[in-house]
C-alpha cells in the first residue's frame, strides 16, 4: 500500500510539471520536429504577424551611435513608443493612420536637423509628417518578412525569459543574426540578436495580442514638418 501511494505521488508530481505532455519523461517533445530552420522561421513570422499587436524593446547601434527603443504596435498598424539616442537626444514617436508624429528634446532635433536653428522651437512639440506606409517599426509585414528568412541553421535550443526557444541563425556578409522562436505555446519570435560591425543590436518581442491604444495628439500641440521646411 505504501509503495502504491509513493507511485501515485510521483505520477501527480509529473502531471503537475508537464501539463499536457503525454507520459513522464525528462525530454519534452519538440514542436518543430522534422521541420527545417527556414520552415520554423516562416511559421514564426506568420504567427507573429497574425497576433496583430505586440511590443518590441531593444538596444544597439545605428550609424555607430547607441540607440534604445521601446515600442507598442497596435493591430491597426498604428504604434507609439520612445527612442533614446544618448547624447543625440530622446524622442517619442506616434503613428496614427496616415500621419506620423515625433516629439523630441532639443538634442534630438539638433541631430535630426543637422544643427538647424529650429531645434529650440521644436522642443516639446509634436511634429507631424506623412506616414510612409510599409516602412518603420509599425509595419509588422516589414518586420517579420518571411521572404528574408532564408538559408537559416537551427542550433541547440535555449531559453528567453524562462521560455524554451528554438534557436535559428543566419550568417551573411560578416553579420550573424540569431532568431529565438517560442517552443511553447504559439511560435512567436521572442528575440532577435544581430552581431557584426554594422549596426549590432538586440530586439525583444512580447505582449503578443495585447490591445494597444494609440491616440493622436491635440492639434494645439502639433507643428507641421512640411510648413517648417518651407523656405
Amino acid at each position: 500500500m505504501a509503495a502504491n501511494r509513493k507511485l501515485l505521488a510521483a505520477a501527480v508530481a509529473c502531471a503537475t510539471v508537464f501539463v499536457g505532455v503525454t507520459g513522464c519523461s525528462s525530454e519534452e517533445k519538440d514542436p518543430f520536429e522534422g521541420m527545417s530552420a527556414d520552415k520554423i522561421a516562416k511559421k514564426a513570422a506568420d504567427a507573429s504577424k497574425g497576433a496583430g499587436s505586440f511590443k518590441v524593446t531593444g538596444e544597439g547601434k545605428q550609424d555607430g551611435k547607441p540607440l534604445h527603443v521601446d515600442f507598442s504596435v497596435a493591430k491597426s498598424g498604428d504604434c507609439k513608443g520612445k527612442m533614446d539616442g544618448g547624447a543625440d537626444g530622446t524622442a517619442e514617436l506616434l503613428v496614427s493612420g496616415d500621419t506620423q508624429y515625433m516629439k523630441g528634446d532639443e538634442a534630438f532635433w539638433k541631430d535630426a536637423m543637422s544643427g538647424s536653428g529650429q531645434a529650440s522651437r521644436l522642443k516639446g512639440k509634436w511634429v507631424k509628417s506623412p506616414n510612409a506606409g510599409g516602412e518603420g517599426v509599425c509595419d509588422a509585414d516589414a518586420m517579420f518578412q518571411s521572404k528574408e528568412l532564408k538559408k537559416l541553421k537551427r542550433e541547440d535550443d535555449s531559453e528567453v525569459d524562462g521560455k524554451k526557444a528554438a534557436v535559428l541563425t543566419k550568417n551573411k556578409s560578416g553579420k550573424k543574426t540569431t532568431f529565438y522562436v517560442a517552443a511553447e505555446g504559439k511560435p512567436y519570435f521572442l528575440k532577435v540578436v544581430s552581431t557584426g560591425k554594422d549596426d549590432p543590436g538586440t530586439m525583444n518581442f512580447s505582449d503578443y495580442g495585447t490591445p494597444v491604444s494609440v491616440k493622436a495628439p491635440a492639434p494645439s500641440e502639433v507643428m507641421d514638418m512640411e510648413e517648417l521646411m518651407k523656405p
